[in-house]
């Protein structure tokens, strides 16, 4: 099983082929600039479709604060994509809260841990919307 840097090293030498399918779901990465040190961050995180957008959640398994990559991505949301073989460059954005219950049922019904994740926090963990620009 995949996890971490290996993921992300196989992800990438395979385009996808391993590491795509993870766990009975899917798997993008995501890259990030690092909002202090201005180098780029690459994160496997579980994803899903919406209207053709990858969405995915910034839940750190229900930890206190969120992700480093959430972070990068507030203070710069150009972020790179890539599902698969396809690599594309995104705006991210943290999704409205008319979006959201839709978008987190639609993530919760492919990982349903992360129901469960938000009972472990009192923060509101954020569902994000990448935008291919």
């Amino acid at each position: 099983m995949l996890f971490g840097q290996e993921h992300v090293q196989r992800y990438q030498a395979t385009d996808g082929a391993e590491g795509h399918d993870w766990q009975g779901t899917t798997v993008l990465l995501l890259t990030t600039t690092g909002r202090r040190s201005g180098k780029p961050y690459t994160t496997p995180l579980i994803y899903q479709l919406d209207d053709g957008a990858p969405v995915v959640v910034a839940s750190k398994g229900g930890d206190p604060a969120h992700p480093d990559w959430y972070h990068n991505l507030q203070d710069n949301p150009e972020v790179q994509v890539q599902i698969r073989g396809d690599k594309f460059t995104a705006r991210a954005r943290t999704a409205t809260p008319q979006e959201k219950p839709a978008l987190w049922k639609k993530m919760a019904a492919t990982w349903p841990a992360y129901d469960e994740y938000q009972t472990k926090t009192d923060r509101e963990i954020p569902v994000v919307v990448l935008e291919r620009v």
